[in-house]
């Protein structure tokens, strides 16, 4: 078999067998397989898409690329969430400490920043200290002994994927439903989740822009999850706007924890307990969604969740004094709150540009492993549907750079658009 046969077959639209598919996967694994071709193979099939068997193959094909992950003897099931990415989306910090605290063992593997959209590793390492690089034996001791873990991908779980992963955010292949519907299924499978519950946006500051390729993105995924024997849920949320009103790292996990302290942004606390409440009835550890979500909620107000993030970033060398005073996280050198330019309903913030400038201002990678600047971002002040006067705050940006905050303060006030009509306001879920 040669790899080149492989690429020219799904350039001219071929369906891959298991067996090429397989050889393909182990061989760029192995490091036998360039990343130019991989490269050309990932282009082609963005292009061309795959088949559900073909992507179900490659799901299974990464995820058996390396170890697997059996956590039966830490915990009676093992329940994961993920989300497909988007701007200001800082959920699993609330999420995981909010079901943790209600007796759901959780154990998380998160990614870096992709494209436009951060990462939850990115965000956690604004904490001085805190570890991403945990061993299988650390994540099931740490699994067993406080019920919470959040680390990366271990090197040796689904390795072809964290591969493939990296190249795709800088070759233009991220917006691929086979490949992310495979990256994101491989490392579920991998890490020996059980139960997931997939938290797919949708919207302009997703990688899915429809309802309808965000619902085949979705079904695809409890396909897979279907086939290897996984019990799978799939919400379809919107990314039109930023999530909450923190966009950039150590801007994110100041937003979170005052979520965790039962403040917070309306959506961003509202988005927390929906995803926390599917976890916990598929967790078994409510029978309805109703009384799952006040279980989150307790967990909330009586401080709980927050001690459980606390546990969380201790347990991984984090210095927990960060928690307690969020005043301590990195500042930015520059700051620049910018006014409204006029009076009106905002008809849209658009989540994509802002997620693209908080690139440009350091908080996400344009090139792999490019350093990020955990201080930079922005605060989106408004949501759509809101009434705003002139002269009032529109957003702040928070930049270590003058040329990087002139370059995007235009480009952000762009993506807000005013209406002199009546506008309502988005929602969180669609289906």
């Amino acid at each position: 078999m040669r790899t080149v046969d492989i690429i020219t077959k799904k350039r001219d639209k071929g369906e891959l067998s298991r067996a090429e598919i397989e050889f393909f996967v182990q061989g760029f694994a192995n490091g036998e397989i360039p990343d130019y071709q991989a490269s050309a193979w990932a282009m082609a099939v963005l292009l061309n898409g795959m088949t559900p068997r073909e992507t179900t193959d490659l799901t299974l094909a990464m995820a058996r690329s390396g170890e697997t992950l059996d956590l039966s003897d830490v915990v009676d099931i093992a329940v994961d969430k993920h989300s497909s990415g988007g701007v200001g989306d800082k959920t699993t910090l609330v999420v995981l400490p909010a079901v943790a605290a209600c007796g759901l063992p959780v154990g998380k593997m998160s990614g870096r920043g992709l494209g436009f959209s951060g990462g939850t590793l990115d965000k956690m390492e604004s904490i001085p200290g805190y570890r991403v690089d945990l061993t299988t034996e650390e994540f099931k001791r740490q699994l067993s002994e406080i019920g919470i873990v959040l680390t990366g991908q271990s090197a040796d779980l689904a390795p072809a994927d964290g591969k493939l992963y990296a190249l795709r955010d800088v070759t233009g292949t991220v917006p691929s439903i086979p490949l992310i519907a495979s990256s994101i299924m491989s490392k579920k499978i991998a890490a020996g989740a059980q139960a997931i519950v997939l938290d797919v946006k949708l919207g302009l500051g997703a990688f899915m822009q429809t309802l309808d390729d965000a619902r085949e993105l979705a079904s695809l995924m409890v396909s897979i999850g279907e086939l290897a024997g996984r019990k799978v849920v799939a919400l379809l949320s919107d990314m039109n706007q930023p999530l909450g009103h923190a966009v950039g790292n150590a801007l994110e996990v100041r937003e979170a924890i005052d979520t965790l302290r039962g403040g917070g942004p309306a959506d961003f606390r509202e988005h927390c307990l929906h995803v926390s409440a599917h976890m916990l009835v598929l967790g078994k550890r409510a029978a309805d969604l109703d009384s799952a979500r006040q279980m989150a909620e307790a967990a909330l107000a009586d401080g709980r969740a927050l001690a459980k993030f606390r546990d969380l970033v201790a347990a991984q060398g984090g210095d927990a004094t960060y928690v307690d005073d969020p005043d301590k996280f990195p500042q930015a050198k520059l700051i620049e709150t910018v006014a409204a330019p006029r009076s009106g309903s905002l008809q849209r913030v658009h989540a994509r540009i802002v997620g693209e400038a908080a690139v440009v201002l350091g908080a996400g990678r344009a090139r792999k492993g490019d350093p990020v600047d955990h201080a930079v971002g922005f605060l989106i002040h408004h949501k759509v549907g809101d009434h705003i006067e002139a002269g009032e705050p529109l957003f702040t940006i928070y930049a270590d750079d003058a040329e990087r905050l002139a370059q995007v303060r235009k480009d952000v006030l762009d993506a807000h658009v005013f209406s002199d009509e009546t506008v309502d306001p988005l929602p969180l879920f669609y289906e």
